[in-house]
């Protein structure tokens, strides 16, 4: 995996979630408290998630195959949807059970300096890979805000680990809460509550990462600036005039299809076409690196088949709507 894929970052919340887990299973052990056990579970389930993480990027790696002939860039994708279908199951609705479980059958919680202590520690703990997480981010999100990097991200680990540090951090704070109002009245129903809350959070961050993932592996454009570069490139003006449509896929997050017919002038010879068709894929990779697959089809530009606009029926048909205008 890249470095654009966050490797420090996962590793980092990894080693953080290794360590807090332990340390609220402890807690729970001594003090009974449900907000424990439900941080416990969410901690051992972010473990998971960033394991599956490290191995997505692994096999991704894998050189391409007769059978999978543009490789096997999309694995990161499929680990990452699983990831969200652990947060929601593992994480979000274990939560909700057992803080209900809390709120039907309380009981006070004993030796409060355990939960209180290592809630304390795992705050200090997320922020640190929270930070990581946000620093290799910074370095890929440009001008975008927060929201368009999570949505438009091509490599799908920065934004899991950003979305599960957030959600760790506002768990732990609901979680301190739930513990500290139970403390102060005495009320046990405080900690369910809290620990029904941590279960909502994750339900909530387990969604949006699921619809962020599944556009990603149904296959997503290249994003417009992206476009823009490979149209300026494909036209020299001499041999190549224009496009006439165009196509592009991510086959991974560093890995993407360009597919074009292009026009071509009518008395060009075939040596001077595939000379043209050449220059114009390497401009492209030039352009934009990760345009490893490209597929130039020369045809001869017509106005009244472009009149038809971008109907991907029409031959050779009109241009495509660079991917905002979706």
């Amino acid at each position: 995996m890249s470095a654009s894929g966050g490797t420090k970052a996962i590793v980092a919340a990894l080693g953080a979630n290794l360590a807090i887990a332990a340390a609220k299973f402890v807690a729970f052990a001594f003090s009974g408290s449900s907000s424990m056990l439900a941080e416990g579970v969410h901690s051992l389930a972010d473990s998971g998630n960033q394991a599956l993480l490290l191995i997505g990027g692994k096999k991704a790696q894998r050189e391409a195959t007769p059978q999978h002939p543009f490789g096997y860039g999309r694995e990161r994708y499929i680990y990452a949807f699983l990831v969200s279908i652990v947060l929601f199951s593992v994480g979000g609705m274990f939560a909700i059970y057992e803080g209900y479980e809390k709120i039907r059958h309380p009981h006070e919680i004993e030796h409060w300096y355990w939960p209180v202590g290592v809630l304390v520690f795992a705050i200090i703990a997320e922020s640190f890979s929270f930070r990581t997480a946000i620093k290799e981010s910074n370095e890929l999100r440009g001008k975008l805000s927060w929201s368009q990097f999570i949505r438009h991200a091509k490599a799908p680990e920065l934004p899991v680990v950003l979305l599960e540090d957030f959600g760790a951090l506002i768990g732990l704070v609901l979680a301190l809460g739930g513990v500290g109002v139970a403390l102060l009245t005495g009320d046990g129903v405080w900690d369910g509550i809290g620990t029904v809350c941590i279960g909502v959070l994750l339900v909530l961050i387990a969604l949006v990462l699921a619809a962020e993932t599944k556009s990603l592996l149904l296959g997503e454009a290249a994003g417009v600036d992206d476009v823009k570069k490979i149209e300026a490139a494909v036209v020299d003006g001499d041999t190549v005039t224009g496009i006439i449509h165009m196509r592009t896929l991510h086959l991974g997050p560093e890995e993407l299809l360009v597919a074009a017919k292009i026009a071509v002038q009518h008395d060009d010879t075939a040596a001077e076409v595939a000379s043209a068709i050449n220059a114009a894929e390497a401009r492209i990779r030039a352009a934009v690196p990760i345009a490893r697959v490209i597929y130039l089809e020369p045809d001869i530009y017509s106005e009244t088949e472009a009149a038809k606009g971008s109907d991907r029926e029409a031959t050779p048909g009109g241009p495509t709507p660079h991917p905002a205008e979706h």
